[in-house]
């Protein structure tokens, strides 16, 4: 059995040992009157807590199985007894085969930037104005689904189609793991229908890119002043007598990469300077990530794929009412889909992500 194993009986050990420290820790005065350092040990304990109950459950169960079998051994001339005995005993050892498949997974090594929130970033692809339109319906996809979770939604910047809907659209999610869950949305999202201006009825495909980037602060990502040339504009949205008399609008292009960012979406340029930076923080940071990710690619084919935005990862087929995850082979009612309620594929992804890394340790 996987559980005893020496190496994985010493990981979970260290865990309990780890998780008792945590819980002394809260209740020292010195942690307990700290709000702040309270709040990070409390959260460090939550993380191993299931892990922890999880252990003991087995350990428990593991228990309960030498019992039944020594009133197994003890019953070897009364059937019925015995019966009971071994029905038990297959019981038992069902219940922990199943906790072992729960610990495989929760002793996986955690992503290090699932707890955070994220800018997310829709843009229009290939298909024209209806790519603009497909983009925005991706937007309140996923603004249903913040809804949801109790994630706060934020506008960073955005920049209209002709005929509506998003070129592009920059958002922020903040709320607790938000990377986690929808860190798997980052691809090409593609779509058949008959758009609105199609007056022959024919079936139309475009397509809109979704990359998902984590917040990053000043310690993951360095960025050097003089490396940033930034500008001032006058905002031409809402704002009373703001609009075009006070120059709150960022215009911030970054050197050495050409990215650039133009932020109005606050009414304070001071505000938007702040956006504007925490989103080519979060650029940066997906670059480097871009090109990690490019190299573990290189190495191993993954149905999971790479997170590149160039990869198509799922199909919108209107006129079947369905949507197709290229990755897990799996279809959804489109319907739900578009109402935000993606947490099905979301959670189908995440088991793809840990048995192929179980599929990966067990190879090692």
């Amino acid at each position: 059995m996987l559980c005893q194993a020496p190496v994985v009986l010493e990981k979970l050990r260290d865990r309990e040992s780890t998780y008792l420290e945590l819980q002394e820790r809260m209740a020292s005065p010195e942690v307990s009157s700290n709000p702040t350092e309270f709040q990070k040990v409390a959260r460090a304990a939550a993380d191993l807590e299931q892990t922890v109950t999880a252990y003991r459950e087995y350990e428990q169960l593991q228990q309960e199985l030498a019992e039944a079998k020594e009133l197994a051994a003890e019953s070897a001339e009364d059937e019925d007894m015995k019966q009971m005995a071994q029905e038990e005993t297959d019981k038992i050892r069902k219940q922990m085969q199943s906790l072992e498949a729960q610990l495989e997974v929760l002793l996986l090594p955690k992503d290090p930037l699932d707890e955070r929130s994220i800018m997310l970033e829709v843009r229009a692809g290939t298909g024209g104005e209806e790519a603009a339109l497909w983009a925005a319906d991706l937007v309140r996809m996923y603004q249903r689904y913040a809804d949801t979770q109790g994630w706060k939604v934020s506008f960073l910047n955005s920049s209209e189609g002709e005929n509506g809907g998003f070129r592009e659209a920059v958002l922020q999610v903040a709320g607790d793991a938000v990377y986690s869950k929808l860190k798997f949305e980052s691809g090409v999202h593609r779509v058949q229908r008959v758009p609105a201006t199609e007056t022959q009825g024919r079936v139309h495909t475009s397509t809109a890119t979704v990359a998902i980037m984590p917040e990053v602060d000043d310690v993951d990502v360095k960025i050097d002043p003089k490396e940033i040339e930034l500008k001032t504009a006058r905002s031409g949205g809402a704002g009373g007598q703001n609009v075009n008399k006070v120059e709150t609008a960022v215009d911030l292009i970054h050197k050495p990469t050409g990215i650039r960012i133009f932020c109005t979406e606050e009414r304070s340029q001071g505000k938007n300077r702040e956006r504007a930076m925490s989103l080519l923080r979060s650029k940066l940071f997906d670059l480097e990530q871009e090109k990690q990710r490019s190299e573990i690619a290189a190495q191993r084919k993954s149905q999971v794929g790479t997170g590149g935005r160039s990869e198509k990862i799922k199909t919108y087929n209107f006129k079947d009412s369905r949507m197709s995850d290229h990755r897990t082979k799996n279809n959804y009612d489109l319907n739900k889909m578009l109402s935000g309620a993606i947490e099905e594929p979301i959670q189908a992804m995440i088991a793809l992500e840990q048995r192929e890394r179980l599929a990966e340790l067990s190879s090692n």
